[in-house]
């Protein structure tokens, strides 16, 4: 029974190592930072675990929204502030995305999975809701 569950824990946290990392092998996050870059790679970091690969969400132990056709991305300030400061279930990473990084992934949810804004998002849509 023991060996079972030695064998059960080493195979997630095989997998759980696996995902720590960006799809060129470097590590997904530093000291609480993402360091993924370019919108693709950001989403396969970090957004793709709940969103999932093609983008269409999921339920189960919880709901995760699609972002597939989603007509709420039409309004990048939508999904930079929902990115920056979290929403329902969702976490707040904010503090642990650069504005760059924030405007890659913006720009990248927007011009896939069905969705077709192409109007450009910059970092000066980034900003706090107060002074």
């Amino acid at each position: 029974m023991r060996t079972k569950a030695f064998v059960l824990c080493f195979a997630a946290s095989m997998t759980f190592a696996a995902s720590a990392h960006t799809e060129d092998g470097a590590p997904a996050s530093d000291a609480g930072r993402i360091t993924a870059t370019g919108g693709e790679n950001i989403y396969k970091a970090i957004c793709q675990g709940c969103h999932m690969p093609d983008g269409k969400g999921a339920t189960g132990a919880g709901r995760y929204p699609s972002l597939a056709s989603n007509e709420n991305l039409e309004y990048p300030e939508y999904a930079i502030f929902v990115i920056t400061h979290g929403q329902k279930a969702m976490p707040a990473m904010g503090d642990m995305l650069t504005d760059q990084q924030i405007v890659d992934v913006v720009t990248y949810i927007r011009t896939h999975f069905g969705n077709n804004y192409t109007d450009e998002v910059t970092a000066d849509q980034i900003v706090p809701p107060w002074p």
